[in-house]
């Protein structure tokens, strides 16, 4: 049995036991709240547990890093959607220590491309196209800076309002224990 056939069949079970029943809510975060996060599995039951977050609180964006990368990205869009159509009042941007984006290299990712079947001439015809794929690659070298660039990212977006607290934090994988790197409700300087 592969892993698509064993995740439709526990999803079989579990609709039928009614297990849904006990994550029942609506689609506005009952804390006011949108979390972005990174995708590491380890933070996958640990950062909602170590925030006090149940089924229903926040909206939770994840990405590689933590990271909005692009100010017209999809990740600035879901956020200024949590807030104009959510409920969002405030926003959190949740890094981590031992993140895979520290200090990634953008040429490893491409040999592994060209390993996994995607042709020089393709890397070629993207960067003729004027695209920086190193830079889009990279990840960070620092993860609190990694955070305050994000957290002003967000905060200078000219569709974003002025009065949304955008919180800068850092979690351990292991521990769950928060550090705080900014904290919106005071002035930004």
């Amino acid at each position: 049995m592969g892993l698509l056939d064993s995740l439709l069949d526990h999803n079989r079970a579990f609709v039928e036991a009614r297990e849904y029943e006990q994550f029942t809510t609506d689609k506005f975060p009952d804390k006011n709240l949108a979390v972005l996060a990174c995708m590491d599995a380890r933070l996958v039951e640990l950062l909602p547990k170590a925030m006090g977050l149940k089924n229903g609180d926040a909206k939770l964006i994840k990405n590689a890093g933590a990271l909005v990368t692009h100010q017209w990205g999809s990740v600035m869009r879901s956020l200024l959607i949590a807030v104009y159509e959510l409920r969002a009042e405030e926003i959190c941007v949740v890094a981590h220590h031992d993140c895979g984006m520290r200090a990634i290299d953008p040429a490893r990712i491409l040999a592994n491309a060209q390993e996994r079947g995607v042709s020089a001439d393709t890397i070629t015809t993207l960067r003729g196209a004027g695209i920086d794929l190193d830079s889009w690659l990279k990840g960070f070298d620092n993860v609190q800076d990694s955070v305050r660039h994000t957290v002003a990212t967000i905060r200078s977006h000219p569709l974003m309002p002025k009065d949304i607290p955008v919180h800068g934090l850092v979690i351990h994988p292991a521990t769950g224990k928060l550090d705080l790197i900014i904290d919106g409700n005071l002035p930004q300087a």
